[in-house]
């Protein structure tokens, strides 16, 4: 008995593990996608001109498409910090061709 509830328990840890797991995988990639380095949290920086009445925005995150699998495959997208250096791949779903 002692056996079986131990078993259920390592189970139950083991799930919620995983799932706590994918959790703070999409979140660190939706930090990227929104332009936020995860590691260090430095945002997108913007300087206005005067002069010439621009505003400027300097990118901290910059992403580069490694691999297209084409129409149903997946694009695998290499995310960089500029400030702490920070490198991650990503794996998103292509909608598609879009034909």
């Amino acid at each position: 008995m002692q056996t079986i509830i131990f078993l259920l328990l390592t189970f139950l840890i083991v799930i919620f593990s995983v799932l706590q797991y994918f959790k703070s995988k999409k979140t660190r990639e939706t930090k990227l996608n929104e332009g936020t380095c995860p590691s260090c949290g430095e945002k997108a920086k913007t300087f206005f001109d005067e002069t010439t009445k621009t505003t400027f925005k300097q990118e901290v995150i910059k992403s580069k498409i490694l691999k297209n699998h084409g129409c149903s495959g997946v694009t695998e997208i290499e995310y960089r910090c500029s400030a702490c250096g920070l490198k991650e791949v990503h794996q998103v779903s292509s909608a598609g061709c879009n034909l």
